[in-house]
C-alpha cells in the first residue's frame, strides 16, 4: 500500500497567521489529514526529508467551505505566539477535527483541548508582564522635538505584535522603540511598525529619567502591605534585570518592619475635625 503522499507548508514569520490560516484552509479543502503535513516556520530545524515532501501549490481549490467557530478564530492567532514548536501543526488538527464535530472546542477534557486553552492563558499572561515590566529609557529627541525612548524586554513567547498596540494606546506623545530578541516595535507618533529582532545592547543602560523612576518607586512603597510572596509571584525574578526600580527591592524589603514600626509610632492621633463636630452636635441639648 502505498503511503500518503506529506505536504510541507513554510510560513515566513514565527506568528504569521494569515499564512497559516490560507494554507489551512486549502488544505481542509482537500481533506487533508493532520498527519500528511509538516509545518515549518524559520526557525524550524532543516530535516533531510524536507526534499522529499510535496508542495500544496499544486493543490486545486474546492467549493467546500471550512467549519470555523468564532471560538478558534478568537483563541488562534494567539496561540500561534507561543514558542511551542508544534503549535502550527496542534491548531491544524484541532481545525480538522472541527469539520466533524463542531462543538469540539467544547470538550475541556480532551487533550488537544486543554494544549489549547494553556497556550491561551500563558500567551495571555505573557502579554500582561510585557505591558507591566516593560521599562522605557530617553535616547534623544526627534522631529517637532518630540522626545524618543528605548526598551529592552525579552517575552517568553514571540507576542511583541500582540502586545505594542497597548503601548502605542498609552503613550502616543512619543517617539518609542520596544526591542525584543524576535520582533521590534516602532512607534512614530503615526504607524505603529515591526522590524527584525534585536539585542539588549541596543538599548542604553541608563537615563535621567531612570533616577526619578527610582525616586517615586520608593515613595509609593508601604511596608505595612509588603507581602514578599505575592510579590514575587506577580513580579518575576527574571524580569528584575531590565527593570532599574528593582535594585531597590531587596534593601526594601529588609528596612520593611523598621519603616512599618515608624509609621505606627509616627501614626496621626489626633481626632479628626469633623468626629469632633459630630460630638458636640451630639452632646447638645435638644
Amino acid at each position: 500500500m502505498t503511503s500518503p503522499p506529506t505536504f510541507k507548508i513554510e510560513l515566513p514569520d514565527e506568528t504569521d497567521f494569515d499564512a497559516w490560516r490560507k494554507a489551512a484552509r486549502l488544505l481542509l479543502q482537500n481533506d487533508i489529514h493532520p498527519r500528511q503535513v509538516v509545518w515549518r516556520t524559520p526557525s524550524s530545524a532543516a530535516s533531510l526529508l524536507d526534499s522529499t515532501y510535496q508542495s500544496i501549490d499544486g493543490l486545486t481549490r474546492t467549493f467546500m467551505t471550512p467549519t470555523v467557530p468564532p471560538k478558534f478564530l478568537d483563541i488562534a492567532p494567539r496561540v500561534i505566539c507561543h514558542r511551542d514548536p508544534e503549535r502550527l501543526a496542534n491548531l491544524y488538527q484541532i481545525l480538522y477535527f472541527l469539520q466533524e464535530d463542531r462543538y469540539f472546542l467544547d470538550n475541556t477534557v480532551d487533550s488537544s483541548v486543554q494544549w489549547l486553552l494553556a497556550c491561551d492563558q500563558a500567551i495571555r499572561r505573557d502579554r500582561h508582564k510585557m505591558h507591566a515590566f516593560v521599562r522605557f529609557r530617553k535616547v534623544g529627541e526627534g522631529k517637532f522635538r518630540r522626545e524618543q525612548f528605548a526598551a529592552w524586554f525579552e517575552p517568553e513567547h514571540y507576542i511583541t505584535k500582540l502586545a505594542a498596540p497597548f503601548f502605542m494606546r498609552r503613550f502616543p506623545n512619543i517617539d518609542w522603540v520596544i526591542v525584543t530578541p524576535h520582533r521590534t516595535a516602532i512607534w512614530d507618533g503615526t504607524a505603529l511598525s515591526f522590524g527584525p529582532g534585536g539585542k539588549k545592547s541596543d538599548v542604553p543602560d541608563k537615563d535621567a529619567v531612570e533616577d526619578q523612576w527610582k525616586t517615586y518607586f520608593s515613595s509609593i512603597f508601604n511596608p505595612a502591605r509588603l507581602k514578599v510572596g505575592a510579590m514575587m509571584s506577580e513580579m518575576p525574578k527574571k524580569y528584575w534585570k531590565n527593570m532599574p526600580e528593582t535594585e531597590l527591592i531587596p534593601d526594601m524589603i529588609k528596612e520593611a518592619k523598621a519603616r512599618e514600626k515608624t509609621m505606627r509610632t509616627e501614626a496621626v492621633t489626633t481626632p479628626h475635625p469633623l468626629a469632633q463636630t459630630l460630638k458636640q452636635r451630639k452632646d447638645k441639648p435638644s
